[in-house]
């Protein structure tokens, strides 16, 4: 078993102990199970799978650092959201809201700023919608 612990700045978002996670770094998504090497990673805005049990549970990262060292794995996020606490209309409608931002989009800044929140919204989407078999 491996000992999660997801802590953004106000908050313990996640603490206690699953079987996998699966994460979305800045390389790409990574899989972590028991014995992991000793890492330390910058994790992208996605959606970080856990596995309890039997059972998968999503949560939305948005961006962050991962450490696992024996087991345990510490994740520091600027924000993190449980798939069962992200309301699916409002998911959709901000999703709807950020992509029509991002067509609009003008100078670097503004579609810089735009993609960011059009990441943001996509993933907590995608953390209520994607499903595990």
């Amino acid at each position: 078993m491996l000992n999660l612990r997801v802590i953004a700045p106000n908050r313990i978002v996640w603490n206690s102990e699953v079987r996998e996670i699966i994460l979305s770094t800045n390389n790409g998504q990574m899989g972590i199970l028991p014995n992991h090497a000793p890492l330390l990673t910058a994790l992208d805005i996605g959606v970080m799978k856990i596995r309890i049990d039997e059972r998968w549970s999503n949560m939305a990262l948005m961006g962050g650092f991962a450490t696992i060292d024996n087991n345990q794995i510490t994740i520091l996020v600027n924000e993190a959201e449980k798939s069962s606490e992200i309301d699916p209309e409002e998911a959709q409608e901000t999703f709807q809201k950020a992509q029509a931002n991002l067509t609009r989009a003008e100078g670097k800044r503004k579609t810089i700023e735009a993609h960011l929140a059009f990441k943001r919204a996509k993933a907590r989407l995608e953390a209520i919608n994607v499903t595990q078999e």
